[in-house]
């Protein structure tokens, strides 16, 4: 029989409060018994989620009773209201996995996989496409002898040979690559971070400006690991005669110019490829929203992933159309700005004037076009097949509906 509560065993003189006759030993086996029966006590009570059912008076006054050991509490979590001033996620997508997604939105797998995926678009598309832009770059460079892009293809292939056509193709793989890296994966990091300073209402209200923002951003950085290869392509495919492989170019360059030859063509870079990132991201993104608005018959959410992404490929097309007529005067200047040494940026804006800046536009349509499709194509499967959050088309909070009156 248990002792009752509140007697404690007295081990100096081997007697309880009662008078009665302990050894240390049996006061143990009463405090072994006394911790079973608190454990039924506790599993086999209400679980009312109230303070008495959570620390009983009984399981109090126990403890009080047991000088050896503590009796086992279980705790139960409490949910706490959440204080005005955290920050929460404010993109469409929720903080916390899905069901079916393989990670967070926002977590550090998340952005290293769309990392991944931008190596993926960007190094395997732009390497693709290096015939045509070798054409592209000539007909910059040398419009007198590269009339179109038939007679660039012809002229080259008479050159030298069809495997000129290549030129180039290994600095254009690592430097688009490493561009696809840091462009598509801080695209991602800079949306969520200008989001969660802007708040949820405020992200729907200026979404367009935080495209334009965290595309800005981002390129910012792509272009600085861009520019080495860019620099050591362009000379490749632009000089006959100077260089054939990555291999010879590089210690050549570094040679005549030092360090400055592989970033000499940053600045221009940052002309060229910022307002076209810029306008990448942003048209891409209000695009796809006005498609499942306006054009797709069906909400996004009933339509399946081969749907999805015929989509992500209009899409892509339609910002590559505009990407490449927004960037192609820069994209002049640094074809030019690397072939020729000793020449800046405004010396060869000034040389080209209005119309030599828009040389190779429709070359460089069709390749942005496409190149800009299949990179939003391979993006967006890359996020499929690794079942990344793909958060849908952005919709205005319940709370900005309420205040404009919005039914």
């Amino acid at each position: 029989m248990i002792p009752p509560t509140g007697r404690a065993c007295d081990v100096t003189k081997g007697q309880s409060s009662t008078g009665r006759s302990f050894s240390l030993s049996r006061c143990r086996r009463f405090a072994t018994k006394r911790r079973r029966h608190l454990k039924t006590h506790v599993n086999t009570a209400p679980q009312t989620g109230t303070p008495t059912s959570m620390y009983p008076s009984t399981l109090t006054q126990l403890a009080r009773g047991n000088p050896f050991s503590a009796p086992l509490f279980t705790l139960q979590k409490v949910d706490e209201p959440q204080q005005s001033g955290q920050r929460t996620r404010r993109l469409a997508a929720a903080a916390t996995a899905d069901e079916g997604d393989s990670c967070a939105f926002g977590s550090q797998k998340y952005f290293v996989l769309c990392g991944f995926g931008g190596i993926l678009s960007c190094g395997t598309t732009h390497t693709a496409v290096v015939p045509l832009d070798l054409v592209k770059c000539r007909m910059q460079v040398s419009p007198d002898k590269y009339k179109s892009i038939g007679n660039g293809f012809s002229v080259t292939v008479r050159e030298d040979g069809v495997r000129g056509l290549a030129k180039g193709w290994a600095p254009t793989f690592i430097g688009y690559s490493m561009q696809g890296l840091c462009k598509f994966g801080f695209y991602e990091v800079f949306k969520v971070f200008y989001s969660d300073l802007l708040g949820e209402e405020n992200t729907y209200m200026w979404r367009t400006s935080l495209y334009l923002a965290a595309s800005a951003s981002a390129e910012f950085f792509a272009d600085i690991a861009l520019a080495p290869m860019e620099a050591v392509k362009v000379r490749i495919q632009t000089q006959p005669g100077y260089a054939n492989t990555l291999r010879e170019c590089v210690p050549k360059m570094y040679a005549e110019e030092g360090l400055w030859a592989f970033y000499k063509g940053v600045v221009p870079l940052w002309m060229r490829q910022i307002p076209y990132t810029m306008m990448k991201f942003a048209c891409f993104e209000r695009t796809v929203e006005m498609l499942y608005k306006y054009v797709v018959p069906k909400p996004r959410s009933e339509c399946s992933k081969p749907e999805q992404l015929v989509v992500t490929f209009v899409a892509g097309y339609i910002a590559g159309v505009f990407c490449a007529i927004v960037s192609h005067p820069a994209d002049s200047v640094v074809s030019v700005l690397n072939k020729e040494k000793g020449s800046t940026a405004v010396q060869v804006l000034k040389r080209l004037g209005p119309k030599g800046v828009w040389k190779g536009l429709i070359a460089r349509i069709i390749m942005i076009g496409t190149l800009t499709a299949l990179q939003w194509f391979i993006y967006d499967s890359v996020k499929v097949y690794f079942r990344l959050p793909r958060p849908p088309p952005p919709e205005m909070p319940e709370s900005l509906k309420k205040k404009l009156a919005v039914e």
